[in-house]
């Protein structure tokens, strides 16, 4: 089983992502969404539309857990994507890590 390399509240253990993730939810989210198979336009986009923003986050946030297979649940997603600039901020941390890991590349959109 796997684990988040970065708490929910840990955002600060890189502050690029941390800076990234607040002033540009838009694109830090839409990149972990395109590391996940999904679109990175259109769950970018998802993150200006109140609701969907907060269902995008927990959609991509289950992708992320089950590809590390990270043990938790849809409501522990949904508790968690309250606080969507936190969320994002984990989720690109996480799939960060295995950018670097195995090769693959965040730097398209």
């Amino acid at each position: 089983m796997g684990e988040w390399k970065q708490g929910l509240f840990g955002c600060f253990g890189n502050c690029g992502i941390c800076i990234v993730s607040y002033f540009l939810p838009c694109y830090a989210h839409g990149k972990t969404a395109e590391a996940v198979g999904d679109s990175c336009f259109m769950c970018g986009l998802a993150i200006f539309v109140p609701l969907l923003n907060w269902y995008a986050v927990l959609k991509t946030r289950g992708k992320v857990r089950e590809k590390h297979g990270i043990p938790g649940s849809t409501g522990k997603d949904a508790l968690a994507s309250c606080c969507a600039v936190c969320s994002i901020a984990q989720q690109k941390a996480q799939m960060q890590v295995t950018a670097v890991g195995t090769g693959e590349s965040m730097a398209r959109c």
